[in-house]
């Protein structure tokens, strides 16, 4: 039997490889990156007729010699590659397998490159991409994505966070296709995307169920393979990247109350992390005064006082370093603080500034707290949910926790270097327009 041949198709303005029988079959989505971990990755793509489902890859482009498949054949690819190396840069290409006794194998492409993480512990330079309230699909989107990629040229991306409503209007696949992967392919292809549920996203899928676009699309750790405590379920899970523990929480559609799982799962996870820096990523923010106001009860219906009253206390208790949120769509970076669960009205900066100042080398000083799981020693809360749009309307911006307001369009760049975190928030015109740093000491400032 003779294998079917390959041609090139354009998708996407992408050449891609498809196999070919009576009529070709295209690659219509990815390929795209999930759940990595040291020594493994599970790349998904999509094509628009059911195939086997095979990965060639290997240490070069000119030796693809390993090769990944899935059982039985598919439209949704999700095959998971293994015993890789950490921290090796691996070359893969997506096709059809080999059929036994044929005269030809495949030929494959494009080729594609991804690096897997280092064994979490030990520190590694490393670059984390921060998108909140992406998906709106038009120009300011793009810029936002142009301008971090203008700014990022010169240093790959190890890992992206997505922070919520990711696909305007309503989460749906369609949304998703133009949203994220028609925006974003060439970060889809070589870093590994880690997602928080919003509340648009939520209208076309639900957590009690781990059904819908949200939980059809991602794979994400249930079962802690990527590091931290197996949280049972893709709404909320953890992960290592070196000496980094990220903890994703979902704010939108999962039981918020101080006994519920998520709770008891983030206790529990908190405290088995050994790991120097600890990032904690979800949708609705715990301060604002952008497009949405925390003050407000009845504002995305309580979800973001339960955050701060019922979450963020945790969170200080277990040493989180940085709070990252979207859902309001403008920019908010908050003093260095401790202890603050109420209304803007009950700010108090003598109690709960715990260093003063802008948190800049170059302005007032960059913040410090020793090493170690210690509490409440202070965190910075970023809202960080202007990667679509800004406001169009005249906003407040005037909560009192926060040090730096703006109503711009862009996107936040985090940087980890060994003991020191650097934050840059860029807009869409590519200006640093806020930036700070935090350093970790061996004994108490």
């Amino acid at each position: 039997m003779i294998l079917p041949r390959f041609v090139f198709t354009l998708v996407l303005g992408l050449p891609l490889l498809s196999p070919w029988s009576s009529a070709a079959t295209s690659i219509i989505r990815g390929p795209y990156l999930q759940s990595a971990t040291p020594s493994s990755m599970v790349v998904r793509w999509r094509t628009d007729a059911t195939e086997p489902s095979l990965i060639r890859f290997g240490l070069s482009a000119e030796k693809l010699n390993q090769t990944a498949t899935a059982f039985g054949v598919h439209a949704e690819h999700v095959v998971q590659l293994t015993n890789l190396s950490p921290a090796t840069r691996y070359f893969y290409a997506v096709g059809l397998p080999a059929r036994t006794g044929a005269a030809d194998t495949p030929t494959l492409g494009p080729i594609s490159t991804f690096t897997t993480p280092p064994v979490a512990g030990p520190a590694k330079p490393t670059r984390i991409w921060v998108l909140g309230d992406p998906g709106t699909k038009d120009s300011t989107q793009r810029a936002v994505r142009d301008a971090y990629t203008r700014f990022s040229a010169e240093k790959p991306t190890d890992l992206w966070l997505l922070l919520g409503d990711n696909a305007y209007p309503d989460g749906t696949d369609a949304d998703y296709q133009k949203a994220i992967f028609e925006m974003y392919p060439d970060f889809l292809r070589s870093s590994p995307v880690w997602p928080a549920l919003g509340n648009h996203d939520g209208r076309s899928a639900n957590s009690v169920t781990q059904s819908g676009v949200y939980y059809d699309i991602f794979t994400l750790p249930t079962r802690g393979q990527a590091g931290g405590v197996a949280s049972g379920t893709e709404a909320y899970y953890s992960f290592d990247y070196a000496n980094i523990h990220f903890v994703c929480l979902d704010s939108h559609d999962t039981d918020r109350s101080p006994g519920g799982a998520m709770m008891q799962w983030l206790k529990a996870d908190l405290a088995s992390t050994q790991r120097e820096w600890i990032i904690a990523f979800f949708h609705h923010p715990t301060y604002t005064k952008g497009t949405h106001d925390s003050d407000l009860d009845k504002d995305s219906s309580g979800r973001m006082n339960e955050m701060r009253q019922v979450f963020l206390p945790v969170l200080e208790a277990g040493g989180v370093d940085l709070v990252l949120t979207g859902h309001s769509h403008v920019y908010e970076r908050s003093f260095f603080l401790d202890g603050h669960y109420g209304k803007s009205p009950t700010f108090d900066a003598v109690r709960h500034i715990r260093q003063p100042g802008n948190g800049r080398e170059d302005g007032d000083g960059v913040y410090r707290k020793p090493r170690g799981r210690v509490a409440h020693r202070g965190e910075v809360s970023v809202v960080t949910g202007s990667a679509g749009h800004a406001s169009s309307k005249p906003v407040a911006l005037n909560h009192p926790a926060m040090i730096v307001s703006l109503n711009e369009a862009g996107s936040s760049i985090i940087d980890v270097n060994d003991l020191r975190l650097d934050f840059v928030f860029l807009n869409e015109k590519g200006e640093r327009r806020d930036w700070f740093s935090l350093v970790k000491e061996s004994t108490t400032p």
